[in-house]
C-alpha cells in the first residue's frame, strides 16, 4: 500500500516512520510512504503557498493552485489514488473507517495548515475528509501519522500475527480485555487464576467477558454498534447481575 503525504513540513515524518512496526513494514516493502512538499508546486520564486482570505479575517489560507498541482502530479502516476484531507471538519476517524481505507492501495493525505485550505480544494480534488478528534491541531501532519499507523496495522504481514489486529480494541466495537505478564504478584495484585489454568476455552471466555465488561464500563456507546452473539448477551447478563450484587454489597 502506498501513502503520499502532501505537506509543508516533510521533515516531520522522517523520524516516526523509521521506528517500530511502521519502520519495519517500510523496510519489508509492505507499505510505501512518500512525503511531497507542497511548496515545490508553487511557481513563483518565493514558493508562496498561502494568502489572506477574501472577505477579511484572521490568519492565512492555503492557496488552491499549489495543492491542485501536487494532487494532479500524484494522480498522473495513479489516477485511482484516493485523496483524504485531514481536517477537524471531517468525519470522525475510527476502526471501521480505517478498515475501509486499508482496502485502497493508494492514499493521498493532504495536511492542512494555518486557517485551512481554499474551499475549491475540497470541491474539486478531495474524495474524503477525516478528523482524528474534536480538537484543533497546528496542522494535519500529526493526524496523517495517526491515520497511517492505524491503517498500516490492518495490512497483511505488518503485524507479527494477523490475529493481533483482530484482537485490538475497537476491532469488533469492543475494548480489549485486560492483559498481564510477570510477576505473578505485584504489591498484592495477582494475575487472575484462569490465565494460569492452561484451559484455553476458559481463558477465551474470560477474555470475552472482560472485554464486554470493560466496554460497558468505559465506552458503553460502543455496545450500540457491536455485533453481539447469544453467548455475548448471556455474558452481559452475568456482568449486569454482578454489578447489582456489588451495589447491594456496598449498601449493606
Amino acid at each position: 500500500m502506498r501513502f503520499d503525504i502532501l505537506t509543508l513540513f516533510p521533515d516531520m515524518f522522517s523520524s516516526p516512520f523509521r521506528e517500530s512496526i511502521i519502520g519495519r513494514a517500510i523496510e519489508k516493502g509492505l507499505i510505501e510512504v512518500r512525503t511531497i512538499n507542497i511548496r515545490d508546486f508553487a511557481l513563483d520564486k518565493h514558493r508562496v503557498v498561502d494568502d489572506t482570505p477574501y472577505g477579511g479575517g484572521q490568519g492565512m489560507v492555503m492557496k488552491v493552485e499549489p495543492i491542485a498541482r501536487a494532487i494532479e502530479w500524484v494522480k498522473s502516476q495513479n489516477p485511482s489514488a484516493w485523496t483524504v484531507h485531514l481536517t477537524p471538519q471531517g468525519k470522525p476517524f475510527n476502526q471501521e473507517l480505517a478498515s475501509s481505507l486499508s482496502s485502497r492501495p493508494h492514499l493521498i493525505l493532504l495536511c492542512g495548515r494555518y486557517e485551512g485550505v481554499d474551499e475549491r480544494v475540497r470541491e474539486l480534488f478531495v474524495d474524503e475528509e477525516i478528523s482524528i478528534g474534536d480538537y484543533v491541531l497546528t496542522g494535519g501532519e500529526l493526524a496523517a501519522m495517526v491515520l497511517i499507523d492505524v491503517v498500516a496495522r490492518l495490512l497483511p504481514g505488518v503485524l507479527g500475527s494477523d490475529r493481533s489486529a483482530a484482537e485490538d480494541s475497537f476491532f469488533n466495537s469492543l475494548l480489549e480485555y485486560p492483559q498481564y505478564t510477570r510477576p505473578l504478584d505485584f504489591r498484592g495484585k495477582c494475575v487472575p487464576e484462569v490465565l494460569l489454568s492452561g484451559n484455553h476455552a476458559a481463558i477465551a471466555l474470560w477474555r470475552r467477558k472482560e472485554a464486554l465488561r470493560r466496554t460497558l464500563t468505559r465506552r458503553p456507546d460502543l455496545l450500540a454498534r457491536a455485533n453481539l452473539s447469544e453467548e455475548d448477551r448471556r455474558l452481559m447478563e452475568e456482568i449486569l447481575q454482578e454489578r447489582e450484587t456489588d451495589k447491594g454489597g456496598d449498601g449493606a
